[in-house]
C-alpha cells in the first residue's frame, strides 16, 4: 500500500467514529425522548384515550393540540397511550427473541455437528416463510390479544437472531485463547460466556436495534389489519386503521400517527448505524 493510501486510512476511520458518535448520540437523545413520554403516559395525557373528550373530527386547538378523531376521542392522549402499547409490544417480543437467539446460536455454533445441523434446519423452515406472513398467519390463528402478538414477533424473529450469533461464534470458537482454555479444563459453559459471548456481542447489539425498527413496522401493520390489540385501547397501527377514511376531513388523525411510527422507526435506525460505527462491527467481521 502507498504512503498516501497508508496515511489517509488512520484519517478515514477517525471521521468513521466522530459521525458514528454524532449518530449515536442523536439515536440516544430521541431514545431518550421516547422512554421519558412512555414512562410518563399515564400521568401526562391530558384526557382519557378511551372516552369522547370533543366534537367529531375537531381540528387542532389550544384544547385539543392534535384535534380528535370520529367519536370525539383526543388525538394526542391516544398517541401517546398507543406509542406506550406499541413500544411495549415491540420490546418485550425483541427481548425474547434475543434471548432464544443467543441461546440457540451459541449452542449451534460452539456445539456443531449433528446439533447445529438440527437447530439450523428447524430455524431455516421459519426463516423461509416471509417475516410478515408468518406473523398475521400465527397471530390468525392464536388471536389479536398482545401476549399472542409478542410471542408471534418474538417467534418468527428468531431465526434472524440466531444466524448472527451463530456465525461469529463459529469463527472465534478457533481461536487460540479459546483453545488454550479448552485445554486446560475449563467447562463448555464458561468459555461460552467468558470467551466466546463478549466478543460476539457487538453485531447482536446492532442487530437488535436493527430489529427493533422492524417490528415497530410488524406491530403497526398487523394492528393496521386488526391483528393488534383490541379497542378500545389505542396503538398506532389501529389509529391509522381507524382514520383512513376521514384522512380528507381531519388529517391530523393519520399524520399523527403516521409521523410516530417513523420517529420511533428513525430512532433505532439511527442508533443501530451510530453503534455499528463506534463498535466498528464491519472491521471485526
Amino acid at each position: 500500500m502507498s504512503g498516501p493510501a497508508i496515511a489517509a486510512a488512520p484519517a478515514h476511520r477517525k471521521v468513521g467514529f466522530a459521525s458514528g458518535y454524532l449518530l449515536l448520540g442523536l439515536g440516544l437523545a430521541m431514545l431518550a425522548v421516547m422512554v421519558v413520554v412512555t414512562v410518563l403516559a399515564p400521568w401526562i395525557v391530558p384526557y382519557n384515550p378511551t372516552l369522547t373528550a370533543g366534537i367529531s373530527l375537531a381540528p387542532p386547538s389550544p384544547e385539543h393540540w392534535l384535534g380528535t378523531d370520529i367519536i370525539g376521542r383526543d388525538i394526542l392522549s391516544r398517541l401517546i397511550m398507543g406509542g406506550r402499547t406499541t413500544l411495549l409490544i415491540t420490546v418485550v417480543a425483541v427481548t425474547l427473541a434475543l434471548a432464544a437467539g443467543l441461546v440457540l446460536g451459541l449452542v449451534s455454533g460452539y456445539l456443531g455437528g449433528a446439533v447445529d445441523e438440527a437447530i439450523m434446519r428447524i430455524l431455516d423452515v421459519i426463516f423461509a416463510f416471509p417475516v410478515f406472513l408468518l406473523a398475521i398467519a400465527v397471530v390468525a390463528a392464536l388471536g389479536p390479544t398482545i401476549p399472542n402478538l409478542i410471542l408471534t414477533i418474538a417467534i418468527v424473529y428468531t431465526p434472524a437472531m440466531a444466524r448472527v450469533v451463530r456465525g461469529p461464534v463459529l469463527s472465534v470458537k478457533q481461536w487460540d485463547h479459546v483453545e488454550a482454555a479448552r485445554s486446560i479444563g475449563v467447562s463448555d459453559t464458561r468459555i461460552v460466556t467468558r470467551h466466546i459471548l463478549p466478543i460476539v456481542i457487538s453485531p447482536v447489539v446492532v442487530e437488535t436495534s436493527l430489529t427493533l425498527a422492524q417490528t415497530i413496522f410488524t406491530v403497526t401493520a398487523l394492528s393496521f389489519l386488526g391483528l393488534g390489540p383490541p379497542p378500545p385501547d389505542p396503538n398506532w397501527g389501529g389509529m391509522l386503521s381507524e382514520s383512513r377514511q376521514f384522512m380528507e376531513l381531519a388529517p391530523m388523525t393519520v399524520i399523527a400517527p403516521a409521523a410516530a411510527i417513523v420517529f420511533a422507526t428513525l430512532t433505532f435506525i439511527i442508533l443501530a448505524n451510530g453503534l455499528r460505527e463506534v463498535l466498528d462491527v464491519g472491521s471485526r467481521r
